[in-house]
């Protein structure tokens, strides 16, 4: 019985995985094809990685989307950690809940109702100063941090409420200031979830399309956007090579965080010992 339960669990955990990677393996495939087929698989190529490096506009979205991630990640994190202590020390429990509440929101609503509401209030708040042109980057970032910002919080917030409090306290008593105190002993015991946080926020900042499609500008066009504008015309295996290049880099990103995580875990057993 326990073989047959075994073999059942193993074909079905199988099969999602055909489902979800088998699609992404054949667009890998199709991104080295040496003919501009979306069919037929001429043989090995690096053509269409050549021709994507020689887009100017691919590639000056390429740099707007890693320059766009690596500041939300920044800003983000930032904010979030600085949240998640004010949560970690308030008293009242029914602020603390209606704030956690009002935090969880942006996980929560549909992100083409995020992103068109975003819009209006970015196009409400440019017509108060007279400005039409308003969609840009700094829209974008805006955006992007108000979505990315809960997954900080609730990273950071649960090492804070594993942290032993009276560690800080035994250093403020032996004259150590709040502030050195705190990147000195609470800092360590939370960076791991600092750092989940943060690859979370570059990650769902890299690949976002929806939010970005409604709050983006003529001025700054990210990859996602690039990509979906590609697809209005004749599909290319560039298309592909480009797709392929973000699920690389986003696939790297979150195994350089399952390691960060796991060995911070084993550190932690070690010293509990």
């Amino acid at each position: 019985m326990k073989k047959k339960t075994s073999f059942i669990s193993k074909f079905y955990v199988a099969l999602i995985f055909l489902f979800l990677y088998a699609p992404i393996g054949v667009m890998m495939l199709f991104s080295f094809n040496s003919t501009s087929s979306t069919y037929t698989f001429g043989g090995f190529s690096l053509h269409w990685y050549k021709e994507m490096f020689n887009d100017t506009a691919a590639m000056q979205s390429l740099k707007n989307t890693i320059v766009l991630a690596v500041c939300t990640a920044v800003v983000a994190t930032v904010l979030g950690v600085l949240a998640a202590i004010g949560f970690f020390n308030s008293k009242n429990k029914l602020y603390k809940s209606a704030m956690m509440n009002v935090t969880n929101v942006p996980m929560m609503n549909p992100e083409i109702v995020t992103g068109i509401a975003m819009m209006l209030l970015f196009v409400f708040a440019g017509s108060l100063v007279n400005k039409s042109d308003v969609l840009g980057f700094w829209t974008l970032l805006i955006a992007h941090v108000t979505f990315a910002l809960p997954y900080v919080i609730l990273n950071v917030l649960p090492k804070l409420r594993q942290f032993d409090m009276h560690v800080y306290e035994a250093a403020l008593d032996l004259g150590c200031k709040p502030v050195k105190a705190f990147f000195k002993v609470v800092l360590p015991e939370i960076i791991t979830g600092i750092i989940t946080g943060s690859v979370m926020s570059f990650t769902l900042s890299l690949d976002d399309f929806i939010i970005s499609y409604f709050t983006n500008g003529p001025s700054f066009q990210t990859l996602p956007i690039y990509i979906f504008s590609m697809t209005k015309k004749r599909v290319k295996p560039d298309m592909f090579a480009l797709s392929t290049l973000m699920f690389v880099v986003i696939l790297v990103l979150l195994v350089v965080m399952n390691v960060a995580q796991s060995r911070a875990e084993n550190k932690g057993k070690r010293d509990a010992k």
